[in-house]
């Protein structure tokens, strides 16, 4: 019995996150392929998540994730915040820049932690939950740097990921995003993805006025987002 209940929730957790997959949405039976599953199954996976609120039926018979999910994410986020401050804190300290982490909600970026430094004579404030386009600014580009890397993966199973080296006002490749002036007239950010953790969306990056020393920046930009990455995959 114990076991058919795993398994139960083993499948209920995948089938949340072919859902969380994209903004399409899919039908049951799309869903039953894609899972491996039978449509029965997966009919009575359904029925269960759309009754506590985490799966929804439009008006085309697809399938998408439910409201439910965002009282969860609500939740998360205190958390996600406390396990950032740490890395944030120290790359913020290192650089002399305002750091912070984004996640994706959506086709927006927001920023559920900052830090700023604590020893510079001037540095940008950046207020949390901050909200703006993922179009807009280093540290949305870099989720968007993300999910294409997660598409390409998707089209080729079993490659190896690009890297995400995209570089908007370069031809140089790096593994970092740089802007300027794209949020605010003046400001300057870094950003990098996180990798790694495929039930998140979300950058770490610094942002400040002023000159920014992008070869010097940008590997302790890189060298956070790892950290952080693995911290939260424990």
């Amino acid at each position: 019995m114990a076991a058919e209940s795993a398994q139960t929730l083993e499948r209920g957790l995948r089938l949340l996150r072919l859902l969380a997959d994209g903004n399409r949405g899919r039908t049951p039976t799309e869903l039953a392929q894609e899972l491996g599953l039978s449509r029965p199954v997966v009919y009575r996976l359904l029925t269960t998540l759309q009754n506590e609120g985490f799966a929804r039926r439009d008006a085309q018979g697809r399938v998408h994730l439910g409201f439910g999910v965002l009282v969860m994410a609500q939740a998360v986020q205190p958390l996600l915040r406390a396990a950032a401050l740490p890395a944030l804190r120290a790359l913020a300290e290192q650089v002399g820049a305002t750091a912070h982490l984004t996640v994706a909600e959506g086709e927006d970026g927001v920023a559920v932690a900052v830090v700023e430094p604590s020893w510079t004579d001037m540095h940008l404030a950046y207020r949390e939950g901050s909200r703006h386009p993922l179009t807009r600014g280093a540290a949305g580009l870099a989720i968007l740097a993300l999910r294409e890397e997660t598409a390409r993966e998707q089209a080729r199973p079993g490659s190896r990921p690009a890297g995400g080296e995209a570089e908007p006002d370069t031809a140089a490749a790096r593994p970092f995003l740089v802007t300027e002036g794209q949020l605010q007239e003046g400001a300057r950010g870094i950003a990098v993805p996180l990798r790694g953790l495929p039930w998140l969306e979300a950058s770490v990056g610094v942002v400040t006025f002023g000159l920014l020393d992008v070869d010097a920046v940008g590997p302790r930009v890189v060298e956070a987002a790892r950290d952080l990455a693995h911290t939260l995959a424990q």
